[in-house]
């Protein structure tokens, strides 16, 4: 069967395309650092409480009273980010996200479990005891789990020769297994979370000026990005070597652009790596945001090379209507200023009751 035939028509979208991309980048890069930070907490204090050892209380302590709001400000971030991917590719991904709509739908009961698990985890954290272990547990369990649903669902988008799988099974249940690019994908990110993740505790601690291990923790944290990053930057080169030869060819000296991003993305990690075995905590952090936001461009920018066969997003139709956008843009900058107030408030209401 021909896959063009699978693949629904674009529908028209009010401004030019690339408002919705400018916008669609910038949020993602929002998302993607939170929800890497949330990750790779969970899976840090997971890796401490099942090791047991009473001196890494302080660490778990800290991170079951950050996780809630982490959590819930990774989920509103990622809102926006998946809303302009709708625009931009929704005959896409909607597509793939009805072909695995059993998992999809089920990634809402895996949040609000790992949500409820880091909520009881914080709050009855010394109660607990050894359960505390199960808790967390299933708090960084269910984010996996969300993870690799997401991984398949944003590889099964670009892949419509899988979609006939659904003439076999029509029952929700596809996942996109047989990708080549779906396992290396999905650990590039969770490294890249636990890298993320230890570099949010070093400057979490770089704060704290007046604890006493505070230098043991941030080196700790820097520790965990640094030994992260390692082991993700190996995953990039099995994830890289998994694309399609049409596609990773662009990355390495078929078009210019896409080299020049891969090989500055490449080069700053290597940078990071070196700051921060030598514990230069915000240098690290400056890299490490510039080396995502670098990353997340090539994402885009890979799967503008996926779809090239059978679709173009600057050729999609547009109607002119900007009074939406202009809606949109005034009540961003009220949410942002929200968002901001809310992050010092927390900021400083959990600092006083640590």
């Amino acid at each position: 069967m021909d896959p063009t035939r699978l693949i629904p028509s674009a529908l028209p979208i009010p401004i030019e395309w690339g408002w919705f991309y400018l916008f669609q980048v910038l949020t993602f890069i929002a998302h993607i650092l939170v929800m890497n930070v949330m990750l790779g907490a969970s899976i840090i204090a997971l890796v401490h409480n099942v090791r047991g050892k009473r001196d890494f209380e302080p660490l778990t302590t800290t991170i079951s009273v950050k996780l809630p709001f982490t959590i819930a400000f990774a989920v509103n971030f990622g809102v926006a980010p998946l809303l302009f991917m709708q625009v931009l590719y929704g005959q896409f991904l909607y597509t793939s996200s009805v072909l695995m709509a059993v998992y999809w739908l089920g990634v809402v009961g895996l949040v609000i479990a790992a949500y409820g698990s880091a909520y009881v985890y914080d709050f009855r954290y010394t109660a607990l005891g050894s359960l505390k272990t199960l808790f967390i547990a299933v708090t960084a369990l269910c984010l996996l789990a969300t993870g690799f649903i997401f991984t398949n669902n944003m590889t099964l988008m670009l892949n419509p020769e899988a979609w006939t799988a659904y003439l076999d099974n029509a029952g929700g249940t596809i996942l996109n297994l047989s990708d080549p690019t779906v396992l290396p994908r999905y650990l590039h990110i969770v490294a890249s979370s636990t890298a993320l993740g230890g570099l949010a505790l070093a400057l979490l601690y770089q704060r704290r000026k007046d604890d006493p291990q505070a230098g043991r923790w941030v080196r700790h944290g820097m520790n965990w990005y640094a030994f992260s990053t390692v082991v993700q930057m190996a995953l990039g080169l099995w994830f890289l070597t998994a694309l399609p030869e049409r596609v990773s060819q662009l990355l390495l000296g078929g078009s210019l652009p896409h080299t020049l991003v891969f090989a500055a993305g490449a080069i700053l990690g290597i940078f990071s790596i070196s700051n921060a075995l030598r514990y230069n905590v915000r240098t690290t952090a400056i890299i490490s945001v510039t080396t995502v936001s670098l990353m997340v461009y090539l994402r885009d920018m890979v799967r503008d090379a996926y779809l090239s066969p059978y679709f173009n997003v600057a050729e999609r139709v547009v109607t002119g209507e900007y009074s939406p956008f202009v809606l949109f843009v005034l009540t961003l900058v009220a949410g942002v200023a929200i968002i901001v107030w809310m992050l010092r408030t927390a900021s400083t209401d959990t600092e006083v009751s640590s």
